[in-house]
């Protein structure tokens, strides 16, 4: 584990020792710490509320394991959370971090874009929007047909990989980018990851298949491969929008905030009243964050006269 990872759980483990009644989390490492190592305090614990698409597939396999023992709300799978942070903040922050390490011109590029995900379509949004032919990697069916129709080229990453000049991972996984991809890239192909920490790119393999590693930028080093081939990697492997950028505008994670902060005061009104396990937002909260952006926008939007909304509350009017 690096340097700055242990410095990460440091700090979890700092917070924790302030003994919270609700954990407002990002990735479940709070509420994944809090299990394993600090079983005293979980009595003492409303809930949880979880912003990231990791944080929830991570919240999904601790209730499967039946140690979740306490509600944990969904915030990232609130409409007015994954619509927008994962989609337009993921999106413009991460080609910002990518522009920011390496100045290079992305129209004309092939950027390989790993998972279709919220996060996947952003970001594969922003890269054609500037000019990239962009290939996208899934592992679901459906989000690979969705990728399709939506424009772009589906392949394997083992038929994406000889063809890239930039691959972008934002799928939570780890070793997305492996040996056997890193022997096919082109020579100088730029590999970077907005999805979990640094696991998604194998840098270990790469490393291992490394004569020489240099700094060439900011946040940006070459690994000389031993068959003459270079790959270049942004920020550590870690997350580029926050490495050589400065992660979403506050424009589009108020949205985010207000879900975590509405979600901590709906855990703690319904003290003792919810039932272990993951509790969606409630949807009367997404409109109203929805309500109060448009508001903050300076737009309005129409309202049902009393005549339609008879008519959508009846089965009877006919069409």
């Amino acid at each position: 584990m690096s340097t700055d990872n242990e410095t990460y759980h440091r700090h979890v483990r700092t917070a924790l020792d302030h003994k919270p009644n609700v954990i407002i989390d990002d990735g479940s490492d709070v509420v994944a710490t809090l299990i394993q190592e600090r079983q005293k305090q979980l009595p003492d614990l409303i809930g949880s509320t979880e912003e990231t698409t990791t944080g929830i597939v991570r919240l999904k396999a601790m209730l499967a394991d039946g140690v979740l023992t306490f509600p944990a709300m969904n915030v990232n799978d609130a409409e007015t959370k994954h619509f927008f942070d994962n989609r337009y903040g993921t999106g413009q922050s991460t080609l910002d971090g990518v522009i920011r390490a390496t100045n290079i011109l992305l129209a004309g590029k092939t950027v390989v874009v790993a998972g279709y995900g919220w996060c996947g379509k952003g970001t594969a949004m922003r890269a054609r929007g500037l000019g990239s032919n962009v290939i996208v990697t899934e592992i679901d069916p459906v989000k690979a047909i969705e990728a399709a129709m939506d424009g772009f080229r589906v392949l394997p990453m083992a038929l994406a990989a000889p063809l890239g000049d930039l691959f972008i991972t934002v799928t939570g996984n780890k070793h997305v980018i492996r040996k056997e991809h890193f022997e096919v890239m082109k020579d100088g192909a730029i590999v970077c990851n907005s999805g979990h920490f640094d696991i998604e790119i194998d840098l270990k393999s790469l490393k291992e298949m490394a004569s020489e590693v240099k700094t060439v930028r900011n946040f940006t080093e070459e690994y000389r491969l031993t068959n003459g081939k270079s790959v270049v990697v942004l920020g550590e492997g870690r997350l580029v929008n926050l490495a050589a950028a400065e992660g979403h505008p506050s424009a589009v994670m108020d949205m985010s905030f207000a879900n975590q902060a509405l979600a901590c005061e709906y855990l703690v009104k319904n003290k003792g009243k919810l039932e272990p396990g993951i509790h969606s937002i409630p949807e009367e909260l997404d409109r109203e964050i929805a309500r109060l952006k448009l508001q903050a926008m300076g737009i309005a939007i129409d309202s049902l006269t009393a005549e339609q909304i008879e008519y959508i509350n009846s089965w009877t009017m006919g069409t």
